[in-house]
């Protein structure tokens, strides 16, 4: 996770890749998008593989809340 960061001063304060401008949150749509790792690797130099690991390590803890309902 240290591939992450947040800077309050950068990208509204979310999620980044190693401090670039680069959101986690482009990563995860440029997958969802479609595209494969190795594209994304073609058309962002500066990524590494794995700074893509990171984003998806990132989005699964963030997701990994249980979510509690009221009973009826």
């Amino acid at each position: 996770m240290s591939r992450i960061t947040i800077n309050p001063a950068q990208c509204g304060g979310r999620p980044c890749i190693r401090g670039m401008r680069i959101r986690v949150q482009d990563v995860l749509e440029m997958l969802a998008g479609g595209m494969t790792q190795e594209q994304i690797l073609a058309d962002y130099d500066e990524l590494e593989a794995d700074d893509i690991a990171a984003a998806l390590a990132y989005a699964a803890k963030a997701v990994s809340h249980p979510v509690l309902t009221a009973a009826e």
